[in-house]
């Protein structure tokens, strides 16, 4: 359904190049006078769809329409359409007059006249000198640039030449801007004074600002509404606000402002369980489902533990600390996980603290389980993986590409220097399809208790929950029972294994 006062709609567009789709299924529509922001990283294709709107690209599939009308195929020129670049092109050998009027002075505009018929007929003709002086007077004005008309562009400052680019591109007065990273090439304060100055341009001119960025500050600090992006497709659309505050998944999650995200399995209704503690929130999932749980730093809440530690609580030490002026950011390890925390209270690194969190502000989200991740799992002196206080046989060759195992079980890499794996923190992932259950518990790694199953139409996926509450999932073609005892096995090379961290601090001496 398009939106009320529509300027701009991209109906199902997809962009393919050489059988590789940049874009897929883009179905968007932008209001007029909105600042709208394609947000998302390199290769994304967020400056794809850009030029497809400015017509620099044509859509491979679906069509753009414009106020109503089909532009699709409308070569740039005939739009009402402006573009700035990141590089700006300005003309090194004009003065800042003449790079802003300089499509002005190669515009036509309709005129009506009588002709010797005395019948009304439209001509074309170019602006006049006093036209183009009044549009770039205006244009210089509203960048504040008013008073450096007669400056070389050579020397200009780079925010300067950026809002020499601006006002060339709004001088021929369009219905909508486009904006290609403009403030790439700009130092840091320059940037955030531009990043204020363009959205005060955006309330003098009162038309629609389309701009892409992969910085997401620029993208809150500026926009009505983002365009959250990957691989080609929307993840999220929405105020700034709502991306922050209720990301739709993880990925849009990690790519809006700093989080704390933690596989996580609704225990109850209303109650999710991460960092091995229940947390009441206030998302309704059915009981065991996977989710994925983001928690922002800010309300991560710090209390100092006096006395003997509450069982019952969260707690753990702080591993690091920064100063970020306004406040301190911790970086806090309970067990293997770690927390990412922001206080105005200055604490010390090794200080054991309390971790609370309000139900409000526990973001859930669907997850979808396509493999077992253990985020807090570590090596032990046999080089063995341990995932929930089981031993599994792993290969710890491939934590560093073309290492080996000596015969005194450290790992040596191609130039000889060894390694002591003991107590290393690692990341281990394990496929749906490569665990393996027994009903005899002496037989497998680990042991369980079922407390879910699926069917899927053509396989069961089984849940499997260890006595410290970790969950196994995998997918079978046979049947169990809720409430069975099983043992897991997972043969090593089905193991993934990924270091925490830099491996050099493992190098054994």
């Amino acid at each position: 359904m398009e939106k009320k006062n529509c300027i701009i709609s991209l109906q199902g567009v997809s962009k393919v190049y050489n059988d590789t789709t940049v874009v897929s299924d883009f179905n968007l529509d932008i209001t007029k006078g909105e600042f709208v922001t394609f947000l998302g990283p390199s290769g994304c294709g967020k400056t794809t769809t850009l030029r497809m709107i400015g017509g620099f690209e044509i859509p491979s599939e679906g069509k753009i329409l414009l106020n109503g009308e089909d532009i699709t195929k409308i070569p740039p020129y005939k739009r009402p359409i402006n573009t700035v670049f990141q590089r700006y092109a300005l003309f090194p050998h004009l003065d800042v007059y003449d790079n802003v009027a300089f499509g002005l002075k190669l515009k036509k505009i309709p005129y009506e006249k009588i002709n010797r018929k005395g019948e009304k007929v439209t001509k074309l003709r170019h602006l006049s000198s006093k036209e183009i002086d009044e549009k770039v007077a205006r244009a210089l004005k509203i960048v504040d640039l008013d008073e450096l008309e007669d400056r070389d562009i050579s020397t200009l400052s780079g925010g300067q030449q950026q809002r020499v680019a601006i006002a060339r591109a709004i001088v021929n007065e369009p219905e909508i801007l486009l904006l290609d990273e403009p403030l790439g090439a700009l130092d840091l304060k320059m940037r955030k004074e531009m990043q204020i100055e363009l959205k005060e341009m955006h309330k003098k001119l009162g038309i629609t600002f389309i701009y892409v960025t992969h910085d997401q500050e620029e993208a809150l600090t500026m926009s009505d509404t983002i365009v959250v992006m990957k691989s080609g497709e929307i993840q999220q659309v929405g105020t700034p606000l709502d991306i922050y505050n209720e990301p739709v998944n993880a990925y849009v999650a990690n790519f809006i402002g700093e989080s704390n995200i933690y596989n996580a399995t609704m225990l109850a209704n209303k109650q999710v369980r991460f960092l091995n503690h229940a947390f009441d929130c206030i998302d309704d999932f059915p009981v065991n489902e996977k989710v994925d749980v983001v928690v922002r730093p800010e309300d991560v809440i710090l209390t100092k533990v006096t006395g003997e530690a509450d069982k019952n609580r969260v707690c753990g030490r702080i591993d690091n600390k920064i100063f970020k002026g306004v406040h301190y950011e911790y970086i806090i390890m309970v067990g293997k996980n770690e927390v990412i925390a922001q206080d105005t209270k200055n604490r010390e690194v090794g200080d054991m603290v309390y971790l609370d969190v309000d139900k409000e502000n526990i973001q859930i989200m669907k997850k979808e389980v396509t493999k077992n991740v253990f985020t807090d799992a570590w090596i032990n002196k046999r080089n063995e993986v341990v995932i929930s206080d089981f031993p599994f046989a792993a290969d710890v060759t491939q934590l560093l590409p073309g290492s080996k195992l000596d015969e005194d079980g450290y790992l040596v890499d191609k130039d000889g220097v060894r390694y002591d794996l003991t107590d290393a923190d690692v990341i281990a992932e394990i496929g749906l399809n490569d665990i393996e259950l027994s009903d005899n518990t002496e037989e497998g790694s680990a042991t369980g208790t079922i407390v879910d199953i699926v069917y899927k139409g053509d396989h069961y996926q089984v849940m499997v929950r260890t006595e410290l509450e970790d969950d196994f999932i995998l997918d079978t073609m046979y049947s169990w029972n809720i409430n069975d005892i099983v043992s897991i096995s997972v043969k090593p090379e089905s193991i993934k294994l990924t270091i925490k961290g830099d491996i050099k601090k493992y190098v054994y001496e």
